[in-house]
């Protein structure tokens, strides 16, 4: 038994970190789900994930340790999904992570149980969360809304969409609709052989 691995994408600004705390909170034992923690170089007080701070020379060593089921390097940061994923697929349990638009097509490769899952926000309301969050110049702003308006166009037919424009609640409400409608009838925790 394998369970769903939901790789939540969408562009900077779509509430994907505000989606997933949302549904963290709410996750119960019959949705049989959990949403993975992102292994980040980048300070923990900096852009509002709830996320495990790792040193760079930390990372390096998780990495080349095997520590780490996807990885990759975005905005001068570098990126780890931990390799208990694995662990908890294998048992059947769904897992939600919070993924690299670059690295869809690796990750897609490497499980093939993916669901990739695009938080969907129209381009104005978009540019205007950018805006306040005060991070990036406008110019910067303008190539990233390009950048995610490029990558929309070449998504996988399979892909699910949580709309995000309006309401955080209806947001996280779709998707855990989505996890509920993923979870298993009924889940055998494998015994423990110690």
């Amino acid at each position: 038994m394998s369970g769903k691995l939901l790789y939540l994408i969408g562009a900077s600004g779509s509430g994907k970190d505000s989606l997933l705390e949302g549904c963290r909170q709410r996750l119960q034992t019959h949705h049989c789900c959990f949403v993975a923690h992102r292994y980040i170089t980048r300070a923990p007080n900096v852009g509002g994930e709830n996320h495990i701070h790792l040193s760079p020379e930390e990372f390096d060593m998780r990495a080349s340790m095997g520590m780490f089921a996807m990885q990759w390097y975005s905005h001068d940061y570098s990126y780890g999904i931990g390799s208990e994923i694995d662990n908890w697929l294998s048992t059947g349990i769904n897992v939600v992570i919070n993924g690299s638009r670059e690295y869809l097509q690796i990750a897609m490769h490497a499980y093939p149980n993916l669901i990739p899952v695009l938080v969907e926000v129209d381009e104005t309301i978009l540019h205007q969360r950018l805006m306040k969050r005060g991070r990036e110049s406008e110019a910067e702003i303008v190539k990233r809304l390009a950048r995610h308006r490029q990558f929309v166009d070449s998504l996988p037919d399979n892909i699910q969409l949580i709309d995000n424009n309006l309401n955080l609640q209806d947001g996280i409400e779709s998707l855990l609709k989505l996890i509920e409608s993923l979870a298993p009838d009924s889940f055998q925790p494998a015994r423990s052989t110690h």
